[in-house]
């Protein structure tokens, strides 16, 4: 772990620095306030700090103040070093963010005993952070393929009309089913089908650019939303993800399958919503498959295979 000393006086610094050496930690340095808060102020500054309360051009609490001004789900975890003995001077220091003091001149068994708080409750707080961000991420995505789930790409969906919407942008949204699914988890049984359900969203994800969004809608069926700038070929665009899917040998626990998708297309109007443009992929998709499934069909809120504006 990498610990900042801001120490102005050398051979308090220098004792300080040799005590975390020799207990294994990676120590950098700031001989004043200003250095410091040069440090700190990165995302990639120490997690544990020591900062001297008197130092030039600026002192530990302003340091301490300007850290804690940071928004930051892990902050570092700050200790400050002082001469001021009196115990308004310690809770003024507590009272602007400091986890813990030492007090000058220092015991180096009281330091050793102070940093090893210090650690573990950086290690802590690194792991209720990892914790809720497991969380969100069990909440927001499907547990199978990974994908957004449906609250998520629903979500997600809003956020984009909105921004079509401000930007005068175009939006194009397809409803994404595999054709005859429930063939493969007749013949070959749920784990296969759920292997194919992984391998064909790999594809739908694999086949988008980095701003488009996937999400498993439900069952066997996938919603893709793309956002673009300009007018462009609706159909050329969903067909390159059909034929991908197409062209794929999807690796099953049962063999190699063949796959096809249908799709839907939707495109925003001046007057969309998500449940609009749901309906009217839907729509789409329905008739994709009483045409003969493994095709892209085009709403009627698609004019000639071009996305319409939202102003």
């Amino acid at each position: 772990m990498r610990i900042l000393i801001a120490e102005d006086d050398l051979t308090s610094r220098m004792v300080l620095g040799s005590v975390l050496k020799k207990s294994g930690y990676d120590v950098v340095e700031a001989v004043n306030g200003a250095e410091a808060w040069e440090i700190m102020k990165h995302d990639d500054a120490p997690r544990l700090a020591i900062l001297d309360w008197m130092m030039p051009e600026m002192d530990g609490l302003d340091v301490l103040h300007k850290i804690r001004n940071i928004q930051s789900d892990n902050p570092p975890y700050i200790i400050m070093l002082t001469a001021k003995g009196e115990k308004t001077d310690i809770i003024a220091g507590l009272d602007a963010g400091a986890n813990d003091y030492l007090s000058k001149p220092f015991d180096t068994g009281e330091l050793r005993a102070r940093i090893g708080v210090g650690v573990r409750m950086i290690g802590l707080q690194e792991e209720l952070v990892r914790s809720r961000e497991l969380l969100i991420y069990q909440a927001t995505h499907d547990p199978l393929t990974g994908l957004m789930n449906r609250r998520a790409i629903l979500d997600r969906l809003g956020e984009e009309l909105s921004r079509a919407k401000r930007q005068s942008g175009f939006l194009m949204v397809g409803m994404c089913d595999i054709d005859h699914f429930k063939r493969f988890n007749d013949r070959y049984g749920h784990q296969t089908g759920d292997d194919v359900l992984i391998e064909v969203s790999h594809v739908l994800q694999g086949s988008l650019r980095k701003y488009d969004s996937l999400g498993r809608i439900g069952g066997e069926e996938f919603l893709a939303i793309i956002p673009v700038n300009k007018k462009i070929d609706t159909l050329s665009l969903f067909n390159r993800l059909r034929e991908n899917v197409e062209k794929k040998v999807i690796e099953t626990r049962k063999g190699a399958l063949s796959v096809t998708i249908s799709i839907g297309v939707a495109c925003a109007a001046k007057d969309s919503n998500a449940d609009s443009v749901i309906k009217a992929a839907d729509t789409a998709l329905y008739r994709a498959k009483e045409s003969g499934r493994n095709r892209v069909v085009l709403n009627e809120s698609c004019n000639d295979t071009i996305c319409m504006a939202v102003p």
